[in-house]
């Protein structure tokens, strides 16, 4: 083994296998993305350079990351970003790392603002800025604003809205839910707000117990304290037959339609990928 050549194909095999074994859901794909990183390349270039043996520095910075990768650090977190909706995210321990099933929601908000000319944007609890950011970059013509509690984030979404050159259409503002808007009215809404009940921290994958921050996950005693505060207060800021959508766990679907049932039409429920229930639609009442 010690005479063993490490070109790139080798070291993805063995980190591959490596990971597999310690449980981890997507080994390939983390070898790949991680190896990448180490070596300063896109993932796509990795095909081209199997024959390569990299020089011991990158090789040492790429054991250091499998090791830290091994003990439970996120692959978002080590290499500094999460790809969503096509789009390559900045993130840090001080946001919500962006999921797949969160396009869901972003999905649906495209389809109803696509027929509004200069639509209204509402984002609660925008984190890392992955649906105020993806919204503005996909619906040229909209004006999104970004609400979050906490200063980091905000500068992570910041961070993001400038890479993807989205700036002058999305605001940014410091605050709890919908305490820093004033008069404002908002075409749709969207929130993909803490959702984990205090009785689930416990059985949660450690890479997101550990490591992500709990204000983006904590939804109260029994994970639904963000929906009624949302319920109660969505509707004076939605324009006449606007639009809320919130992103729910997939046990949350009866819990939330009825604490927006009491305030408001609430729509069919939308479904992710996996068949899941996932974004709860409810709109103002004429």
């Amino acid at each position: 083994m010690a005479s063993e050549t490490w070109t790139v194909r080798r070291l993805l095999e063995w980190t591959e296998d490596f990971l597999r074994k310690k449980g981890f859901e997507s080994p390939r794909l983390e070898a790949q993305i991680l190896l990448a990183h180490a070596l300063g390349c896109q993932k796509i270039d990795l095909y081209v350079r199997f024959s390569e043996e990299p020089a011991e520095d990158k090789r040492s910075t790429f054991r250091e990351i499998i090791k830290k990768r091994s003990e439970g650090t996120p692959v978002a977190h080590l290499v500094g970003y999460r790809e969503f909706y096509s789009l390559a995210f900045a993130v840090s321990p001080d946001v919500l790392i962006p999921r797949p099933e969160t396009e869901t929601l972003v999905m649906e908000a495209l389809r109803l603002l696509k027929p509004l000319a200069a639509p209204r944007v509402l984002d609660i609890g925008t984190g890392s800025g992955c649906i105020a950011v993806t919204i503005a970059k996909q619906h040229k013509s909209a004006q999104v604003t970004a609400i979050d509690i906490s200063p980091k984030a905000l500068a992570i979404a910041r961070t993001n809205a400038e890479q993807h050159a989205v700036t002058e259409r999305v605001t940014f503002l410091e605050g709890d839910l919908f305490a820093p808007l004033s008069l404002q009215s908002f075409d749709l809404i969207a929130s993909n707000p803490p959702y984990i009940a205090h009785a689930e921290f416990p059985t949660l994958d450690p890479g997101v117990r550990d490591f992500e921050p709990r204000s983006a996950l904590d939804g109260g005693p029994d994970g639904l304290g963000f929906y009624r505060r949302l319920a109660t207060e969505a509707e004076r800021f939605l324009r006449p037959g606007g639009t809320t959508l919130v992103e729910i766990g997939s046990t949350q679907e009866d819990a939330v339609r009825d604490i927006f049932a009491a305030r408001m039409e609430v729509g069919a429920t939308i479904r992710d990928l996996g068949g899941r229930p996932r974004v709860i639609s409810a709109r103002a009442r004429s």
